[in-house]
């Protein structure tokens, strides 16, 4: 039973649980590193409702016996070439959400694949020449294009719990 496709899954969104509870920890903590345990929380769980998406296409890809059934990237498994050789109501849903851009599929993916990205300096204006060339910056500025509020990922994972329900509900075998 422990070899079971599903315990990935529900292992995944335990952690991804941890890691959002840690959060609130952080912001109830008030302590001097309280961004950084924040920032760490999210990065983990981020991570992790990724890797119960990824469990949960593997449940879906091992129901079908599909070639891919051992993808490591939620990509390999959510395209057209795939969904093609072995057309799947739950991975052609999924490819779908994914594929909209404003879905919570589609900004999830977005946040997961923005934490491998390096830093980007702020675009600005050209500036007069007479000004200074060096100038002083604030490194503890968070970037706010990047970062998911903790009640989005909350939801995040309320989603993928519902369609782990539900794709499994019409999965099984009787």
């Amino acid at each position: 039973m422990a070899n079971e496709l599903y315990t990935r899954t529900n292992q995944k969104l335990y952690f991804a649980t941890l890691a959002l509870d840690a959060w609130r920890a952080a912001e109830a903590a008030r302590v001097l590193n309280a961004q950084a345990q924040i920032q760490g929380a999210r990065e983990s769980a981020l991570f992790h409702l990724y890797g119960a998406l990824l469990g949960l296409c593997h449940e879906i890809a091992g129901f079908y016996r599909l070639p891919q059934a051992g993808a490591v990237e939620i990509g390999q498994l959510l395209n057209a070439e795939a969904l093609a050789a072995v057309p799947s109501p739950e991975l052609a849903e999924l490819m779908e959400l994914a594929q909209a851009r404003q879905s919570w599929l589609g900004r999830l993916l977005a946040a997961y694949h923005g934490l491998f990205e390096p830093p980007r300096e702020a675009k600005r204006n050209k500036v007069d020449p007479a000004l200074e060339l060096i100038t002083a910056v604030n490194v503890g500025e968070p970037q706010a294009e990047a970062e998911v509020e903790l009640a989005t990922l909350l939801d995040w994972q309320q989603h993928i719990k519902q369609l782990a329900v539900r794709f499994r509900q019409g999965m099984s075998e009787w």
